[in-house]
């Protein structure tokens, strides 16, 4: 019988699902996805054709193949797409703990967008917090308040990711000190920690938690067991993992035993 979950995922989910079990296992064929997804053929040979002109994977015949040395993972157009109402309830819970006066450290990513978005009306003014981001859509966002205090990081552009990266990042990083540092994820396990799939974005993440005094991981449950390609840090080096209502309840007690406070959102 097939996970119910499955049938709650949109388009987008869908589609980013089958390319990553792509990458993972080398081949998927249609006759599986059907009963996974429980669709029709028709519904995922469209979602293979258009995998392949996204250069995601080949088809062949009865499914499809991994494409070597293709390493593509999601965009940040497409990764907002995906897992919308709990990165949403995430960012909600995390934009709570930010109070006045504080210096807030924000990594690139989806979710921490949605912390950005959540933060009260009443501390967007008077400059009443700063932050501090290497995230193009993060700064965007910020600069629609009516007085903001933002400090974007100057290095080398990953058009992905829409954030900055690079010696020049890590250097203006070296120069900060901030009260909280908010940081997502691509994967997330007890063995690996946080994982990314990019060397830069590993090395400018790792930096953040080096420049605050509380870090704190946003991560939507579909990150939960997958391995990254880059590690950034072991969990328990964080303060705190927030995470939504489908997070393994086994997983979060692991988390929670290696001394990290876990908050469940939504």
């Amino acid at each position: 019988m097939e996970n119910n979950s499955n049938h709650d995922l949109n388009t987008a989910e869908r589609r980013s699902q089958i390319a990553q079990m792509v990458r993972e296992q080398g081949k998927v064929f249609v006759s599986d996805l059907v009963k996974k997804y429980d669709l029709t053929e028709t519904s995922i040979r469209r979602d293979l054709i258009l995998l392949e002109q996204e250069h995601r994977l080949k088809r062949i015949h009865g499914g499809a193949v991994s494409i070597p040395g293709n390493f593509r993972t999601d965009t940040f157009a497409e990764k907002e797409k995906l897992q919308i109402t709990a990165k949403g309830s995430i960012g909600k819970v995390a934009a709570r703990m930010i109070n006045r006066s504080d210096i807030i450290l924000l990594a690139s990513g989806t979710t921490t967008l949605q912390v950005v978005r959540y933060i009260s009306p009443e501390l967007q003014m008077n400059n009443l917090i700063t932050l501090v981001t290497t995230s193009l859509p993060i700064a965007s966002e910020i600069l629609t308040w009516p007085s903001p205090n933002l400090t974007i990081l100057g290095g080398i552009f990953l058009q992905d990711y829409q954030a900055t990266v690079g010696p020049q990042t890590i250097d203006f990083l070296n120069d900060i000190t901030a009260d909280i540092a908010f940081l997502g994820a691509d994967g997330l396990t007890v063995e690996g920690g946080a994982t990314t799939a990019n060397v830069l974005i590993a090395e400018a993440d790792r930096k953040m938690t080096e420049r605050a005094r509380r870090t704190v991981l946003v991560v939507d449950s579909s990150k939960i067991g997958k391995a990254g390609f880059v590690p950034i840090r072991p969990i328990s080096s964080f303060n705190m993992l927030i995470t939504d209502s489908n997070a393994p309840p086994d997983f979060v007690d692991l988390v929670r035993k290696m001394g990290v406070e876990v908050i469940v959102a939504g």
